[in-house]
């Protein structure tokens, strides 16, 4: 079967050929539609993260997929079901504590592996299989948008984590900050939307360009952090109740303190490397301690945030989605979904339709 996947000693996306793989007790077989390119995909492909499974010499890319269970093999699906698959798994398949309360999203690492990030091959393949307790059904009407599902639960699970922060107190908030405009910001804008009175996205791009036009389009305001940084949007707009950061841009995890309004929330989600600058370490723990403010970090999502993240994409307008996949590449022509330009917004590999 064909697949794309990177080697030890490359840095390019490869074509690969691969057995079907057998799926054993437990497992069904999953045909694969579509498969999101990330940020995190890219990081992969230029070894800046994630690891590969022991012994190999490559590594099957891809943690974003939407699949049709071709073989149910005794799992209790049916045959021809749309399923999206959760991305972390035992490491070399031995349980830990993490994985017996069914919290794997709250392991630290060295405690799972990810599929297409660390220790296993992921999903862009033609067939993959997955123990039924990491599948997730959806309605056969998503299955175009199914890859969405991942990067949304991970945006169901900050807004949980960080709303219950403020639940001992009656928090009213108005206001919501989104930092990035890739496609995981603008996804979780348009759902702060839902929540919060007035909507803010800041990015680092000129216009005309398609991700201002679907902030312009959500009726939110975007923010060029060029012209006004995150600790100055007080001061350009105001104070915000609820900032979520999805840049991976390490001074903003220190500016998010400062935007916040008194009692605000910010849920960190990038992950930036090592990264030295100067900050006035006083003056910011003040500013949490006597604003009651309050900053948590969030990764991944277990499988209750995908489940969520159905119900949600179901509520999503499809312009929104499509405007939002701006290339659909072949597995035979692979190199379009990976270019890393201002016209990409969402990048998909499709290996088949229903």
């Amino acid at each position: 079967m064909k697949a794309i996947g990177v080697r030890r000693d490359g840095d390019q996306p490869v074509l690969l050929e691969k057995e079907r793989p057998t799926p054993e007790k437990g497992e069904a077989l999953v045909r694969t539609l579509r498969v999101g390119v990330d940020g995190t995909d890219h990081e992969v492909i230029g070894g800046s993260h994630g690891g590969y499974p022991d012994g190999e010499d490559h590594m099957v890319l891809g943690h974003e997929a939407v699949g049709v269970v071709e073989e149910p093999n005794g799992t209790g699906f049916d045959e021809g079901q749309v399923v999206v698959p959760t991305v972390r798994r035992k490491p070399n398949g031995e349980t830990n504590e993490y994985f017996r309360r069914g919290e794997p999203d709250m392991a630290p690492e060295g405690e799972y592996f990810e599929r297409g990030i660390v220790g296993e091959h992921g999903y862009m393949a033609e067939y993959f299989t997955s123990p039924a307790d990491f599948l997730v059904p959806i309605p056969a009407e998503l299955a175009e948008y199914g890859l969405f599902v991942e990067p949304v639960s991970i945006t169901e699970k900050a807004n949980e984590h960080a709303f219950s922060t403020r639940e001992p107190f009656e928090w009213r908030p108005e206001s919501a900050c989104v930092l990035g405009n890739g496609s995981l910001g603008l996804l979780t804008l348009w759902m702060l939307q839902q929540k919060f009175d007035r909507t803010y996205c800041v990015g680092r791009r000129d216009r005309p360009d398609p991700t201002i036009e679907i902030i312009d389009e959500l009726g939110s305001t975007y923010i060029d952090s060029r012209e006004t940084a995150v600790d100055e949007i007080p001061e350009a707009h105001e104070s915000v109740d609820y900032i979520y950061e999805a840049t991976g841009f390490a001074p903003h995890s220190v500016q998010t303190v400062q935007a916040l309004a008194p009692n605000g929330v910010g849920a960190l989600l990038g992950i930036p490397e090592p990264w030295d600058f100067e900050i006035d370490g006083g003056s910011l723990h003040n500013e949490i301690v006597l604003h009651n403010k309050c900053l948590i970090g969030t990764v991944n999502s277990h499988i209750t945030h995908f489940e969520d993240a159905v119900e949600t994409l179901s509520e999503a307008p499809n312009w929104l989605l499509d405007d939002l996949i701006t290339t659909v590449a072949e597995p035979t022509d692979v190199a379009p979904a990976f270019e890393n330009d201002d016209d990409q917004i969402k990048a998909v590999v499709e290996f088949d339709s229903l």
